[in-house]
């Protein structure tokens, strides 16, 4: 059997890294675990978790994000994590626990808030700025950005895997994402992080 080689790469978030297994982790969507409660559902989250000093973990379509604690050695934790992906890996072991795993799907994008129907055209022209633009670029940094609602010109978005908690990501938000969609969609006003 080959070697298998996993990858990092640093995010714009210092604690947070981005691990590159060279292969797919997610067929389609993303799946954040914000602690270890959320970690249940995934055996490989949950032993991530298991380290002790991690306090988030992100799959993307082909990475893995790791955000260690605050003040957390990254020279001592990273092996473990590596040893944790490589055995998960070179086994074939599934991403998710069966039971439901339908429970495990992308939660639905408006989860948070109701679009006014009126604002169809809008919000289409958001989000689809946001998939073709925003989405990829954020997917380098290790980390995503959903919709969640558009409301009287501003736009709700949630952060998640390098993205929550980065120090720069506020910048990437009012600079970026919100400099991108006033741009192309006049009636935008304001972007929010939820």
């Amino acid at each position: 059997m080959a070697e298998m080689l996993i990858e990092t790469e640093p995010t714009p978030n210092p604690a947070t890294l981005k691990f590159l297994p060279g292969r797919a982790v997610m067929p389609a969507g993303t799946r954040d675990f914000a602690d270890p409660e959320d970690a249940e559902a995934s055996p490989l989250a949950e032993a991530i978790f298991a380290l002790g000093d991690v306090t988030g973990v992100f799959f993307g379509h082909d990475f893995i994000s790791v955000t260690a604690a605050p003040g957390t050695d990254w020279s001592s934790l990273k092996p473990d994590v590596l040893a944790i992906l490589l055995d998960h890996f070179s086994a074939n072991m599934p991403l998710f626990r069966q039971q439901g795993s339908a429970g495990f799907s992308v939660p639905a994008e408006n989860e948070d808030f109701g679009d006014d129907p009126a604002d169809a055209d809008i919000v289409a022209q958001i989000r689809e700025l946001i998939d073709t633009r925003v989405r990829p670029a954020v997917a380098n940094d290790g980390g995503d950005i959903v919709y969640r609602g558009f409301d009287k010109g501003k736009v709700f978005l949630r952060m998640q895997g390098a993205c929550a908690g980065c120090p720069s990501s506020t910048a990437t938000l009012k600079n970026g994402i919100e400099q991108l969609l006033r741009h192309y969609v006049p009636e935008v006003t304001e972007v929010r992080a939820v």
